[in-house]
């Protein structure tokens, strides 16, 4: 007999069915045990009547403790009174592997369940957390790859140590200084002179001391780069890509967003427009709610949630101060105070999920940008280990545009998490590098 999944057996009531799985939950009542099977695709209530098995299952019964994994065969029907809705009453149950007693119970410690990481990975919430992070995957890639879009593979090692090297972590190569990536970028602009329209997706690493509900120093990162591009097309295109992710979800996925407590309504308002502010505006919002920013501050967590608490959709916040900005972005020719980038932060608080700009092209602009940031900032570029990057402005350069989105937070947002060390399998953060 084939071996049905859950989902599978409730489609196939009053019929005889195998199913496998582990024990979510177990009692015993009159001679009866009830164990609650789990499998990936769901739970169902299993009764083993002591009268109508043989010896050997009911003592495998007895013997199954909680996430043990068994194997059983019986009748499914619908049952209202069932936790699951459906029940299967057994004629065999076999045990395959008998648990040791489970270390997880109800109402344990935010840090035992990090400590104990690789089991709490079972639980009904991570299980659906893990299914949703799997899913949104799925469409963000989706939709790249119908926008015409190539995967690309950049290394996770580089010599290249970003504006200052002070968030990166450092490793040894060899002998050589190296550093694991804070981000594809320049890979990934070297591809766009062959490939056109390109992203890499890959884990992406930040040394930073923040311990936030927003920060992780190793995460996974979707990051898209465009020939022919601007900022304004590239934001359009980042709604779109968000869009797309949010109906997904929410026209596919209801019952795991049921089961998240998450109104799959709310995801279907996420369709562009998004609303823009240019950071200007923004910061004449943050002061009229009295904040009192001064022009050049950056904005925190409460600067973004107010400004964002009582959005329905994403917001684009867009031409930053230069001060504040990579030296790899141009100065924006209508403000020269400020450069042609985005930044897009999630409705209700839950922060930036995405960073865009335009590339600057052209060899001698990025030269005195670069010029002007080691005068100002007191930043001393290596050239050399830049010097394969400035290259490309040299053979045939075109405009260009590119973002990364920290795929986490997207999981955090849509899912309306806490925490985004719940948006990850094993999350590394400053204060923690276990299991």
């Amino acid at each position: 007999m084939a071996i049905l999944h859950v989902s599978e057996a409730e489609k196939k009531s009053g019929t005889v069915v195998a199913l496998r799985g582990w024990v979510h939950r177990k009692r015993e009542s009159g001679g009866i045990i009830f164990i609650i099977l789990r499998d990936v695709t769901g739970l169902m209530q299993i009764a083993i009547k002591k009268d109508a098995v043989g010896k050997e299952s009911w003592d495998a019964a007895v013997l199954a403790a909680i996430e043990s994994s068994v194997q059983a065969t019986g009748t499914v029907d619908k049952d209202p009174r069932s936790p699951t809705g459906y029940e299967m009453r057994a004629n065999e149950f076999g045990l395959l592997h008998a648990s040791e007693p489970y270390p997880i119970t109800e109402y344990q410690s935010t840090e035992l369940l990090l400590d104990r990481r690789h089991l709490w990975l079972r639980s009904r919430k991570m299980v659906a957390v893990m299914k949703a992070r799997s899913y949104i995957f799925r469409y963000a890639r989706e939709f790249l790859d119908r926008k015409g879009f190539f995967e690309i593979t950049p290394p996770i090692l580089t010599k290249a140590a970003g504006e200052t090297g002070a968030n990166l972590f450092e490793t040894d190569f060899f002998g050589s200084k190296a550093y694991l990536t804070e981000s594809s970028q320049l890979y990934a602009e070297a591809m766009v002179f062959s490939l056109e329209k390109v992203y890499s997706f890959a884990p992406s690493f930040r040394a930073e001391q923040s311990r936030t509900t927003k920060h992780l120093a190793e995460y996974w990162h979707l990051e898209p780069e465009m020939a022919y591009y601007n900022n304004t097309k590239s934001m359009a295109l980042q709604e779109r890509l968000v869009s797309h992710i949010a109906q997904r979800m929410a026209t596919r996925h209801q019952d795991l967003l049921k089961e998240m407590g998450v109104d799959a309504d709310l995801l279907i308002k996420i369709r562009p427009p998004f609303r823009r502010l240019s950071y200007e505006e923004a910061l004449s919002v943050l002061n009229d709610g009295g904040f009192g920013l001064k022009w050049g501050d950056d904005f925190g967590v409460e600067h973004e949630k107010a400004l964002t608490e009582h959005e329905e959709k994403p917001i684009f916040i867009y031409n930053w101060p230069k001060e504040i900005k990579p030296f790899y972005m141009p100065i924006n020719p209508k403000d020269r105070r400020t450069v042609l980038c985005s930044d897009m932060q999630a409705p209700r608080g839950h922060g930036e999920i995405i960073g865009g700009s335009e590339r600057i092209w052209k060899l001698e602009e990025l030269v005195e940008r670069m010029d002007e940031v080691e005068k100002t900032k007191g930043i001393k570029f290596n050239r050399q280990n830049y010097q394969w990057w400035i290259d490309l402005r040299r053979y045939g350069s075109v405009q260009h545009s590119g973002f990364g989105l920290g795929i986490e937070r997207v999981i955090k947002w849509m899912l309306n998490l806490d925490h985004i060390r719940d948006a990850i399998p094993f999350p590394r953060m400053s204060n923690r590098l276990e299991p």
